[in-house]
């Protein structure tokens, strides 16, 4: 669904049909997916003009336009990627995308596990953990219960690499839309059997931990070092970018 809100062609007839449900009932909620995929492209910039040349994709999703390691390559060939989900389909989609590539591959794994996840052949083959690592989670953690300890899971990723690494996070904020557009998205999430976790502004800086949020913050994704003219923002998400110090 995402892909398809961003104009890609990585997508299903049952992920169009979703998305376009989604989009009557809520016309802001595609423009969201906007917003988030264009913070992400800042963010990763940000963290290359920081010298991050290592980058973990956490719940990547399906392929689309402007992927991390297409931005990662732009400034860096030899820079290294490892995207990590949990479904199948985006795996094999990601891993025929960089069947040629020896810098950047694609992990069938739960991020809810992160031991798994860094232990695997793939993040040892291609990531230095003695070295920074920008950790990207855009669009994902809002999927956790709270029972599966997000935070934890942060926590154990960051806990894993040196100072000087970077996580790259957005989440759903219900208090910036309308309540009636958060009742109609808490319906929707229960017809598809999915989370759509309601944390407030400081649940989700809570998500950093013990990393220091870069200027300017927690804030909507189009305030966060904007490149072009600046709209109203959606109100959909809160993102941020935070230092391992």
């Amino acid at each position: 669904m995402f892909d398809y809100a961003m104009g890609g062609k990585d997508n299903y007839r049952a992920d169009r049909d979703a998305a376009e449900l989604i989009g009557a009932a809520l016309p802001t909620a595609l423009a969201a997916v906007r917003e988030n995929r264009q913070f992400m492209r800042r963010a990763v910039r940000h963290l290359l003009s920081a010298g991050i040349r290592q980058f973990l994709d956490l719940g990547c999703g399906m392929p689309g336009r402007g992927n991390v390691h297409e931005l990662v390559a732009a400034a860096d060939p030899s820079a290294t990627v490892v995207y990590v989900d949990n479904e199948p389909m985006v795996v094999n989609h990601f891993q025929a995308l960089l069947s040629s590539s020896s810098v950047a591959t694609a992990l069938l794994a739960d991020i809810r596990r992160p031991g798994d996840v860094l232990s695997s052949p793939e993040v040892r083959r291609l990531i230095d953990l003695r070295r920074p690592v920008g950790i990207v989670l855009t669009a994902v953690l809002h999927y956790f219960e709270d029972e599966d300890d997000p935070a934890g899971v942060v926590k154990e990723f960051v806990s894993a690499v040196p100072p000087g690494s970077h996580v790259v996070l957005t989440h759903y904020h219900p208090e910036g839309i309308p309540a009636e557009d958060r009742a109609v998205t808490a319906e929707f999430a229960e017809s598809l059997d999915m989370t759509m976790a309601e944390r407030d502004r400081a649940q989700i800086e809570a998500l950093f931990g013990e990393l220091v949020l870069v200027e300017p913050g927690l804030v909507p994704p189009p305030r966060w070092h904007p490149d072009r003219p600046l709209r109203d923002p959606t109100g959909w998400l809160l993102a941020g970018v935070a230092r391992k110090p």
